[in-house]
C-alpha cells in the first residue's frame, strides 16, 4: 500500500499527473487494498528477498515485494500476474517466472 502510494504521489509531485487523478489513484488504490492479501516479512521471507538481492538489481522494498510475491505464490509463479510500475522490479519478476504488467506510466 505505501509502495503504490508513494508512486502516486511522486508521479503527482514531479507534476506528470494532476491532482484529479492523483485523487482517482489513491481512491482505486484504496478499493483494491480491501481485495489483497498482504504477506508480512518473517524470517524466510527476509532471506529470500536477500537471496533475491544477489541475483536482480533491486532495492531492499523492491526485493522485499519480490519476495512476498513469490512466497504467495509458493515459488512457483508459472505466469501469474505481477503488476508494477518499476522497471527493475518488473524486469526481475519477469525473470522470475511472472507475467508482468507494467504500468503505463512507470516509475524508474
Amino acid at each position: 500500500m505505501v509502495e503504490v502510494h508513494s508512486a502516486i504521489s511522486r508521479l503527482h509531485r514531479n507534476g506528470a499527473i494532476d491532482t484529479s487523478e492523483r485523487d482517482g489513484a489513491l481512491t482505486r488504490l484504496n478499493i483494491l487494498s480491501q481485495g489483497w492479501r498482504e504477506i508480512l516479512p518473517d524470517d524466510a521471507l527476509r532471506n529470500l528477498a536477500g537471496a533475491l538481492l544477489d541475483t536482480y538489481t533491486l532495492r531492499a522494498a523492491d526485493s522485499l515485494q519480490l519476495a512476498a510475491a513469490l512466497t504467495w505464490c509458493q515459488q512457483r509463479p508459472d505466469k501469474k500476474t505481477f503488476i508494477s510500475g518499476d522497471k527493475r522490479l518488473s524486469g526481475a519478476a519477469q525473470s522470475a517466472g511472472f507475467a508482468v504488467v507494467e504500468l503505463s506510466r512507470s516509475i524508474s
